[in-house]
């Protein structure tokens, strides 16, 4: 009897973090046994040193490179094999910030290329959790000149040039490459983003680790990759729909809908997408269900990889849920991009 594919669940990668805390655990479940620092939960990772491994099924002990290996086009479609080739494209993780991440930036896919043959980094963030008075840094509040930024920075007062947000549970904020970004303090978020490890630290408010060092900066680098533009509405504005599909980013890599619902069940189908779909579970809880019959369950705080070769799911909840639901766009035929030279 042939087995196919089914959502597949992986085993967290977790991260020790100067500035993480204990949400992952007390708020979405993770197992960090005592630690109380872990900032980061990587979903699902292709990430060379921090690649995902199946939990579920008969892949279970799999890893994301040996499924891309074997499985192809099946998993992740047909398009997005033939640009991405064996190199999965998305990077999924939820950060908790008991304290504010630094002031960064991230080089886009042309500057990480030459560099670090890397892809760049275009991310997003959706907020699922915020203490009273959170705020994050997202872009500078007006069109900034180099020179302008360098005094700033010299001075200690770059804050003063960037732009604060108060968030609250919700919250969507697109952040492309080359702009300075910093998640800040009482934050629980998911982020999307390329597959890429890439980071400049530009200002880490002169704090100290544990041996009482302070953590390395990267100024020269993240001159070029700064977009010193500024203003406009950095917050992604949408209106979710209940018991529906709401579209919040689209972006030439990755595309994001929000799915919010209550005692229903949503019928999906991606005949067209031609891609894999990543279901991030933010609130509630739902089963998967497929193969007619077969079901996934599917609760706060975890992350399903539906392969591209299972057409047809359901997603069914008795309660309440919100997911994220996460493809890639529209790729044209025959455009392969790889960071490999």
């Amino acid at each position: 009897m042939e087995r196919k594919l089914y959502p597949l669940k992986f085993e967290p990668v977790l991260k020790p973090r100067l500035w993480g805390g204990t949400k992952l655990k007390t708020v979405l479940n993770k197992e960090t046994g005592d630690a109380s620092d872990i900032g980061e939960s990587w979903e699902l990772s292709g990430v060379s040193g921090d690649v995902s491994v199946v939990s579920n099924g008969f892949l279970k002990g799999n890893s994301l490179s040996e499924l891309l290996e074997i499985y192809m086009s099946e998993l992740v479609g047909d398009k997005v094999f033939e640009k991405y080739g064996a190199e999965f494209p998305l990077l999924i993780k939820f950060i908790d910030a008991n304290d504010a991440l630094s002031i960064q930036v991230h080089p886009d896919d042309e500057l990480a290329r030459k560099r670090h043959d890397s892809f760049g980094k275009t991310e997003m963030w959706y907020v699922m959790q915020a203490d009273e008075g959170a705020e994050l840094i997202s872009g500078f509040k007006k069109d900034t000149s180099k020179d302008e930024y360098l005094k700033a920075l010299e001075a200690k007062q770059l804050e003063g040039l960037l732009a604060s947000h108060k968030v609250a549970s919700g919250d969507v904020f697109f952040i492309p490459a080359g702009r300075v970004h910093a998640i800040g303090k009482g934050i629980l978020l998911a982020e999307i983003q390329q597959t890429s490890d890439v980071t400049y630290r530009i200002y880490d408010f002169d704090r100290k680790d544990a041996e009482g060092n302070t953590r390395e900066l990267h100024t020269a680098q993240a001159l070029d990759a700064i977009d010193f533009s500024g203003g406009g509405e950095y917050k992604t504005n949408y209106t979710p729909k209940l018991n529906d599909v709401t579209e919040i980013v689209e972006s030439p890599y990755f595309v994001t809908n929000l799915i919010d619902l209550k005692g229903k069940e949503l019928k999906k189908d991606i005949y067209n997408l031609d891609s894999f779909v990543i279901l991030i579970c933010v609130e509630g809880e739902a089963d998967l269900i497929y193969h007619d019959d077969q079901k996934e369950t599917v609760a706060a705080g975890e992350t399903v990889l539906v392969p591209a070769d299972l057409k047809e799911f359901s997603i069914k909840t008795n309660s309440s849920c919100k997911m994220l639901e996460v493809h890639m766009p529209d790729v044209p035929q025959g455009e392969r991009e790889s960071h490999k030279s």
